[in-house]
């Protein structure tokens, strides 16, 4: 590293947590000029991208969705929130987007079942990448995205943006790394929201905005329902991995960070449909997974119905310590010492940052206590493409916990514990299993990892 390089990496992560606003934008950033794309403008899709387009001088250039009225919404929205105004060029088959490689950085917010394609041919194509989470639906996939950014150099952030969480981080400097919970002993995560979705909902034509051969993809060929699109697709473990893949995945990865913790060496899991029997849901309502490590165990529960243990924290995780009990959610955090070892106690709340970034207050479906966190994923993402470093929740780290999260339903599903040899990427001892830690494709999609 050069004087230069090392002057300006120093001055990077020393301004890591100054306070930006919309324009004109953060001195960090200024001559940082990527030009962005954005394949899936649903939901979450639009949350990221705009929270990028908040804190660096980006253009968005090429959007990407194959529902064609999502997509000029998106589209049009953009043009009135990036300085340029100018509106991006709109896209319905994301290979015909890929193909101008003239993409700096792509986001990819389109449903799990596409991650792994869609992050591959975006990096073949020479941009970054900022992927939503969970990597992937089978674990070969992740292995594949993994190798695949190694490869190619290519700097990949994944959304499990507990990692940039304000309030987090300071529990991570002012709780965990000061010592003050002791020696730790157990972690539990959780979810209790009543999220799974319960109904029987008929089977329809797709709407004619929709593509849905190409929606679906590599997944199988269900009949469209209204929950398969838009935002209801996660009912069906055809095109994710139930709650465990989208809530599990965010609070294992927070512990797994906080507590730096490598991957699990065994998973075990079980669970089912055991109270929401009248829906065409086929996600489990209920789930207890064990992840082992050498350090100690941390254990997930899910329950879609009935009141959580803690009405605070329902989705969340604790940290058992002889001296203290973390407990942390995207609301905030609350210490409660044990004794004299620990201190004082110490509770924080979510700071929404609406005075900094107001039109935050009337952006539709935006969580406004999750915005400050994507902010600061996104910043993180791209001082790692000026210093080519490793963004915080980098592709292995991403990899790493939705891993765990799919070993999780296989164990489930084949009702055994798994031992996972995480360096050569397979359970150990058990062909059955190994068999299925890579899905079959519908054609003519062929899978990432090979033949």
């Amino acid at each position: 590293m050069n004087r230069r390089s090392f002057l300006r990496t120093t001055a990077l992560g020393a301004s890591a947590y100054v306070s930006t606003t919309r324009f004109p934008h953060a001195a960090e950033f200024a001559d940082v000029k990527k030009r962005v794309g954005l394949i899936g403008t649903g939901w979450y899709g639009k949350i990221d991208l705009l929270r990028l387009v908040q804190v660096a001088p980006v253009e968005v250039v090429s959007l990407c969705d194959v529902d064609s009225v999502m997509l000029a919404d998106a589209a049009a929205l953009v043009a009135t929130r990036q300085a340029s105004k100018k509106t991006p060029r709109t896209y319905r088959d994301f290979r015909e987007m890929l193909k101008e490689k003239d993409l700096d950085l792509v986001l990819i917010a389109s449903p799990d079942h596409w991650h792994a394609l869609h992050a591959i041919e975006a990096m073949k194509a020479g941009a970054d990448l900022y992927c939503q989470k969970p990597t992937s639906v089978d674990v070969a996939e992740s292995q594949a995205m993994l190798a695949t950014a190694r490869q190619l150099g290519r700097v990949v952030q994944i959304g499990t943006q507990r990692r940039s969480t304000p309030h987090l981080i300071e529990a991570h400097q002012d709780i965990v790394k000061a010592g003050r919970l002791g020696t730790i002993g157990h972690v539990e995560v959780c979810c209790y929201y009543h999220m799974r979705a319960n109904g029987n909902p008929p089977d329809i034509a797709p709407p004619a905005s929709l593509d849905y051969d190409l929606w679906t993809g590599p997944a199988p060929l269900r009949f469209f329902n209204e929950w398969v699109h838009p935002r209801g697709w996660r009912a069906f473990m055809e095109y994710g991995n139930g709650i465990v893949g989208d809530m599990c995945v965010h609070m294992y990865d927070t512990v797994r960070w906080l507590l730096d913790l490598g991957a699990p060496t065994r998973v075990s899991s079980n669970g089912g449909i055991f109270v929401q029997k009248n829906s065409r849901a086929n996600t489990a309502d209920t789930q207890v997974a064990t992840f082992e490590h050498p350090e100690f165990n941390v254990v997930w529960t899910h329950r879609t119905y009935g009141a959580a243990p803690d009405p605070q924290y329902p989705w969340s995780f604790t940290i058992y310590g002889d001296k203290g009990t973390l407990k942390g959610s995207v609301d905030g955090y609350d210490f409660i010492p044990q004794g004299q070892g620990g201190g004082s106690p110490v509770s924080r709340k979510v700071v929404m940052e609406l005075d900094e970034f107001p039109e935050d207050r009337t952006e539709k479906d935006l969580e406004k206590h999750v915005a400050p966190a994507v902010r600061g994923h996104m910043k993180d993402l791209l001082r790692a493409t000026v210093t080519r470093g490793r963004p915080v929740a980098d592709i292995e780290q991403g990899a790493t916990s939705s891993i765990a999260c799919i070993l999780a339903n296989l164990s489930m599903d084949l009702d055994r514990s798994l031992q996972w040899d995480a360096t050569a990427g397979r359970v150990v001892g058990d062909e059955q299993a190994n068999a299925r830690l890579r899905r079959p494709y519908r054609a003519p999609w062929s899978h990432p990892a090979g033949a």
